[in-house]
This record gives C-alpha cells, structure tokens and sequence, in this order.
C-alpha cells in the first residue's frame, strides 16, 4: 500500500465488487456511462510484477465485466486500457463506446471531435450494477 496512491487510499469510483484481490468500480464519467475499472487492491504497478496464476485471475475478471457491460449496456465498442502513467497502481478501465458519443472513434482521452452525448436509460445502469455485484469470473 502506498499512502500516495489514489488507488490504494480509496476505491476509484463507486465499488460494485471486491475480492480479496481485485475490485470493480463505476467511474462517474460524463459521456461515458457504463465505464469501469478492475483494481488490483495491492499496490502493484505492471502486469508483469504479478505471478502467471494473478495474471489469469485478474484478466478472468477483466473479460467478466467486459461481458457484463456488452450484455447488459450493448455498446457499439468496448475499449480496454491499462495505462498506469498518472496513477502507476495496476487498474483496467473498460469503456463503452457508441458512435454518437464525443470522442468515438479516437480515445476517450484525446480531444472530443462533437459535442455527444450518451444518454443510457436508468434501468441500463441499474441492470449493470446488479450484475457487477455478483460477479463470477
């Protein structure tokens, strides 16, 4: 645990599901509705600092909530990223895209090419919440 990690000091968005491993976590990001992260609850900064077994376990959880989010949210896309150049604590966001939304079909992190919205009805994110809290991957 680093007591200057974000990630280590607080859960990264709205928890939905832990383990004594990993967690999934709503991100509250406006246009992105449906966006997640998997966080590694240790203090850990690449993938290859884990051991083969954490390796495939946290993927299993990765590729668990990229199938939620499809069925439940049907985005046109999903990205996956695992960057850890602002916050080097190994974290997984998976982003549904939709054509109509800002920045598709560039990064969510470049700059947005319309003014997009997503607007996902309630009962969307409520079905992905429910599925995300009984998570098994």
């Amino acid at each position: 645990m680093s007591d200057s990690c974000p990630l280590c000091t607080g859960t990264g968005g709205e928890l939905l599901w832990q383990d004594e491993f990993c967690r999934v976590v709503l991100v509250d990001e406006p246009g992105f509705p449906g966006y997640c992260r998997v966080i590694l609850n240790r203090h850990t900064a690449e993938m290859t600092d884990l051991e083969d077994q954490e390796r495939e376990r946290l993927m299993r959880v990765v590729y668990a909530v990229e199938k939620a989010i499809r069925h439940t949210l049907n985005p046109d896309k999903i990205n996956l990223a695992s960057l850890g150049n602002q916050v080097p604590h190994l974290h997984w966001h998976l982003i549904p895209r939709w054509q109509e939304d800002s920045h598709f079909p560039a990064s969510i992190w470049a700059a947005p090419f319309r003014s997009g919205n997503v607007a996902l009805p309630a009962k969307a994110l409520i079905d992905l919440r429910n599925t995300l809290e009984h998570l098994t991957p």
